[in-house]
């Protein structure tokens, strides 16, 4: 177990977080608990003792990046701590982690332009907590680019990463309560950013994205929401669940085995019958179980490297089970206040392009201003950089108050 290389974590407490994953499928010794997957101590900024008996969105602590979670474009660059309801039982206060980033200069009257952004898939072990973790270069990329143009960026990890429980991953309610309530933190701790945000997301930071806006009428109110930008957004629909069964080739070595990996430690949480040990095969446990400890960009690699096809990694098939974590996937609403920018990779396989195209349809039809902006040549990280061309006077409109009118009728 490699873990120490994450900045100073003692073997004990690698090997002690580990605990729910180290048992033979056919042990009984060891409790599994599926509430404290991939829970590790990462320092004492992220950990509170007791119980929080503060409302949401109010902030606990902050304190100074390092130069590893840092934005060369950022003049303040802030790890921040604070209180959201739990969204997977939808009662309780639990803390969470994020990010602030304010760019240079003098900010203007107002504040500086606020962006939200809810950052794409990086695993549920603590230790993958962009604020703790860092980000890709991709994504730094992006963000500084917001940060030069005068925006300021939040960010949240989202519950259970970084923080103590599991993360729910993929599960749209929590995301969608730890961007709202990491909003609604800064916006009353005196700092210099505007009333209005735009959400701005990639992958299941999209789904996020949209799910922040449809659950902000109900949760959150009083944030005034002008724009949320998505690109690569999944859409977990029986039709699209049975389209992408479809087209799997179970014989094929699949590196989008790790999603399938995370999505399971889901349905854990929510059905105490499941258990993930017994539907995967010995040949592929000892890559499943790195969920425990290892960020999905290094499980995508395991996958590959162990030759690992979906034949080869279930003993029992968890399709019927998944449906269960695809529920907690689903968007409470297709009717967004807030116009939407979507962004579509032509060669995206992580979220296919049908996918998001029956998504875009049914935003329309609900009445969601959408602009949709179709990129052929792109894969699912490409189209994050490619479409800003387009996404960027979207969100200057969206600031500026300017209707826009999508291209739904298109």
């Amino acid at each position: 177990m490699n873990i120490l290389r994450f900045a100073g974590l003692t073997l004990a407490i690698a090997l002690a977080g580990c605990t729910a994953f180290l048992a033979d499928k056919h042990a009984s010794a060891v409790v599994y608990d599926p509430m404290t997957v991939g829970d590790v101590t990462l320092s004492p900024f992220y950990a509170l003792n007791g119980v929080l008996s503060r409302e949401p969105g109010e902030l606990l602590r902050q304190e100074k990046l390092g130069e590893r979670q840092s934005l060369k474009n950022a003049a303040v660059n802030l790890r921040l701590l604070y209180t959201s309801t739990n969204g997977l039982t939808d009662e309780g206060t639990v803390p969470v982690s994020g990010v602030l980033y304010l760019p240079r200069g003098e900010a203007p009257e107002g504040g500086w332009p606020l962006m939200a952004w809810t950052h794409g898939t990086v695993g549920v072990a603590d230790i993958c907590a962009p604020s703790w973790n860092g980000r890709q270069q991709q994504d730094e990329d992006y963000l500084n680019r917001f940060l030069e143009s005068g925006y300021a960026v939040v960010a949240s990890d989202y519950q259970g990463l970084g923080t103590a429980g599991t993360h729910p991953y993929l599960a749209t309610r929590p995301a969608a309560y730890s961007n709202l309530d990491i909003i609604k933190a800064i916006q009353s701790a005196s700092l210099p950013v505007s009333n209005q945000v735009v959400l701005f997301g990639q992958s299941q930071g999209a789904a996020a994205a949209i799910a922040t806006a449809a659950f902000a009428p109900d949760y959150a109110p009083g944030i005034d929401l002008a724009g949320v930008v998505a690109t690569g957004a999944p859409y977990f629909t029986p039709r699209a669940i049975e389209a992408l069964e479809r087209t799997q080739q179970p014989d094929k070595v699949d590196p989008m085995l790790g999603y399938t990996f995370l999505a399971m430690t889901l349905v854990q949480q929510v059905d105490p019958q499941f258990v993930m040990r017994d539907h995967i095969s010995d040949a592929a446990w000892p890559v499943a179980r790195r969920v425990e400890d290892a960020c999905y960009k290094d499980i995508k690699t395991m996958v590959t490297e162990a030759g690992l096809t979906r034949r080869l990694s279930f003993a029992q098939n968890p399709a019927a089970a998944l449906r269960q974590g695809f529920a907690q996937m689903a968007y409470p609403t297709m009717k967004i206040a807030a116009p939407v920018f979507m962004g579509t990779g032509g060669k995206d396989r992580d979220t296919p392009p049908r996918m998001q195209a029956l998504l875009v349809r049914d935003l329309c039809a609900a009445g969601t201003k959408v602009q949709w902006a179709r990129y052929p040549e792109l894969d699912h990280r490409q189209v994050v950089p490619g479409s800003i061309k387009d996404s960027f006077p979207f969100v200057e409109a969206a600031f500026a108050g300017e209707t826009v009118s999508g291209n739904c009728g298109e």
